[in-house]
């Protein structure tokens, strides 16, 4: 039986760099102390203002392409992650499908906000198991939340950034390496927390919309502080135990980067070195749906992460949306 193998990655940051500086004069006070000792950022990169999500995909697919030494027209599907689309519609992956002539890809978009890429990467790996003709799915996350940030909202518009990361999974006989499991679970009593919440049927844009400002990304209720470590501490848990292993023995694990004392939390909960997770946000922000490839492929590119060794990804993001998945790399 076909497995899905990850063959390789790609990633892609905006040329801009927008330190925390920045921010300091924008809302006129120091954020720079609390941003670099709480959370551990210390720069971002933002889109230019010519760029689009569809602009940030395909340097990091091209990247991936050239790696796993494929042409376009190999690809048999395209999918990507983003709740930050180039249109309400058609999807982004139609653009980008064309833009880089993967003439041979079908292709979709996810929308689990940031735990966009790992459900992609569930979805991508179940095609492969269940149709042979899908010899390679590229899978990307990608984000450009600047374009959704209110300047003067220092909650969200000093945490955000722009990025992608892409994955092309192969098919091939194996069960040595690949897919082993995963898992969604989503809470949905959260759903009007956090998010862009205007410009969809249930409120279009008007020009009320707009002076309000509903259209921009907004924190509407803070999350119970405890949430995140808890979700992904248990998930990590069950997903290894369904593997017949324990989460000491998972070599490197690949988190929602939103938060880096959350991360830390879930390792010590785990029991696991700290060091296991990699972590980006400090010198890209957080990415939203591109944060765990970009993670992924900065650890694949130094050489982190080796052949055979045990990965697991967990993302979490608005709605709330959670998706596990663990692959023999």
């Amino acid at each position: 039986m076909p497995n899905a193998i990850i063959l390789s990655t790609g990633s892609y940051a905006p040329d801009r760099i927008v330190p925390n500086s920045y921010f300091d004069t924008l809302l006129g006070e120091d954020v720079s102390t609390w941003l670099e000792e709480n959370v551990h950022i210390y720069e971002r990169r933002w889109a230019a203002e010519n760029q689009s999500t569809a602009d940030l995909c395909i340097p990091a697919a091209r990247q991936a392409l050239e790696r796993a030494r494929l042409l376009p027209e190999d690809i048999d599907l395209l999918i990507i992650a983003t709740d930050t689309p180039e249109f309400i519609s058609p999807s982004t992956s139609s653009k980008v499908q064309y833009e880089l002539g993967l003439v041979n890809a079908g292709t979709f978009d996810i929308n689990t906000a940031c735990a966009g890429f790992v459900t992609a990467l569930d979805t991508g790996a179940k095609y492969i198991k269940s149709d042979a003709q899908y010899r390679h799915v590229m899978v990307i996350g990608a984000y450009a939340m600047s374009k959704y940030l209110n300047m003067s909202d220092k909650k969200t518009v000093t945490l955000f950034a722009d990025g992608a990361g892409a994955v092309i999974l192969k098919s091939e006989e194996t069960t040595e390496r690949g897919f082993l499991a995963s898992q969604l679970i989503t809470q949905g009593q959260y759903y009007g927390y956090m998010g862009i919440y205007a410009g969809g049927t249930y409120q279009p844009i008007t020009p009320k919309v707009i002076e309000n400002q509903d259209h921009l990304l907004k924190f509407v209720q803070k999350f119970p502080k405890e949430l995140n470590p808890g979700m992904w501490s248990k998930m990590a848990t069950d997903l290894t135990s369904r593997i017949g292993t324990t989460p000491d023995k998972v070599d490197h694990y690949f988190l929602t980067q939103i938060n880096i004392n959350s991360i830390w939390e879930t390792m010590d909960r785990l029991g696991v070195a700290r060091e296991r997770a990699h972590t980006v946000m400090h010198y890209y922000g957080y990415t939203g749906s591109a944060c765990i490839p970009m993670a992924f492929d900065q650890a694949v590119s130094k050489g982190l992460v080796k052949r055979g060794e045990l990965i697991v990804f967990i993302g979490s993001g608005g709605g709330l949306a959670f998706a596990s998945a663990a692959f023999i790399y």
